[in-house]
């Protein structure tokens, strides 16, 4: 019997892959519902934990490499809720993730969740897809040692798997946003793979509106996954400058993907009804930040089903950019207001653990500081 075809790692298998799998080990097709629902209901990745399975089946699965691809190295705490984990690997790389309590209504924060149930707090998770990050821009701290490695659809589904099971009693693990350390649409099949597991409805069952992806703006891999999945993963795009001399100056990527070529792209996105491609805009003093920017944002936007939400850049070690006065934020807010724009400001959560967007950095790593902009206009 020919052999059945491999992914990366067994818990990034679909139940096809897994019926496949078993038939080529001469085992009952029922098998790959079980071990499918252990990996993904449960949560469970260790062979030996999968207690209806018989032991002959499970030391195969140890043999197949099935095992927990991740484990929490240090967790830290904000004030106001937000877990930080740090989380290591088999090769001794790290990542970090963030789980994100929201408000009683979430109305206030774009990023996610409104209640669940009564008594339940909904929960948003901000995961990695890279070990580092190659896009190079400098207002976040996750490319300043440059990009090591992509991770697996095992590895970035593990990550969702273990904060599901760290939340806080009461929550609920709601939202998942592709907003941690790396580029989602640099490491397109493997995030890919990790969509398709995150919605299926056998497995974590998440629903289409409660995962985001956010990306810098890599253009043929935003046609591909508007091609593969119809339009229904949530877009957010990392915009911040409203022309293209300084988006290229803070995003090193605009000089392959200038802004005409990305809007057209955002505009060929096939939105279902009812929903908004998100606008990140990290607001940096002195350089993007003046009613003149909002303005042309505002042009720049127009026609497009979007909603923009601003990020007053948080602090990164050494790096002298920094963000605007809140005042200026809000006049900020408020011009895109009044040329009908859809805006939120984004609150800022877990900065003083380092977990606030932009935030996120490799651990033991040398740090480039790459600033090449002029603080004042």
């Amino acid at each position: 019997m020919p052999a059945a075809p491999r992914t990366p790692d067994p818990i990034a298998r679909l139940p096809e892959e897994w019926e496949a799998q078993l038939r080529a080990w001469d085992q009952p097709r029922y098998r790959a519902k079980q071990i499918f629902s252990w990996i993904h209901e449960r949560g469970v990745t260790d062979p030996e934990a999968m207690t209806n399975l018989p032991k002959s089946l499970r030391a195969r699965l140890v043999e197949d490499g099935l095992r927990p691809m991740m484990e929490v190295a240090a967790r830290h705490r904000s004030e106001d809720g937000t877990q930080k984990l740090l989380l290591s690997m088999g090769d001794a790389r790290t990542v970090e993730a963030v789980l994100i309590p929201q408000g009683s209504s979430g109305a206030e924060d774009p990023i996610g969740g409104e209640e669940t149930e009564p008594g339940t707090r909904p929960v948003t998770q901000c995961i990695s897809t890279q070990v580092g990050c190659a896009m190079g821009c400098v207002f976040c701290a996750s490319g300043m040692a440059g990009l090591k490695r992509h991770l697996s659809a095992g590895e970035i589904l593990s990550q969702v798997l273990l904060g599901r099971d760290l939340v806080d009693e009461g929550d609920r693990l709601r939202n998942i946003v592709f907003m941690g350390m790396g580029e989602p649409l640099h490491n397109y099949d493997a995030v890919a793979r990790a969509l398709r597991l995150l919605f299926h409805a056998e497995g974590l069952g998440f629903g289409t509106r409660r995962v985001t992806l956010s990306t810098s703006g890599l253009i043929p891999e935003i046609d591909r996954l508007a091609a593969d999945f119809d339009g229904k993963v949530q877009l957010a795009i990392s915009l911040h400058v409203p022309d293209d001399e300084r988006r290229s100056a803070l995003m090193p990527i605009n000089r392959r993907y200038p802004l005409k070529d990305l809007m057209k792209a955002l505009r060929r996105y096939p939105l279902p009804k009812r929903r908004r491609i998100t606008i990140e805009y990290t607001l940096v003093r002195g350089y993007n930040d003046t009613l003149e920017d909002a303005e042309a944002l505002a042009a720049l936007l127009k026609g497009l089903r979007s909603k923009v939400n601003l990020i007053p850049m948080n602090p990164v070690p050494d790096n002298p950019l920094g963000p605007p006065t809140w005042e200026v934020v809000e006049a900020f807010h408020d011009r895109l207001w009044e040329r009908g724009v859809s805006t939120f400001v984004r609150r800022r959560k877990g900065d003083d653990i380092a977990a606030a967007c932009g935030q996120l950095a490799l651990e033991g790593e040398e740090k480039k500081i790459r600033v090449a902009l002029p603080v004042t206009r």
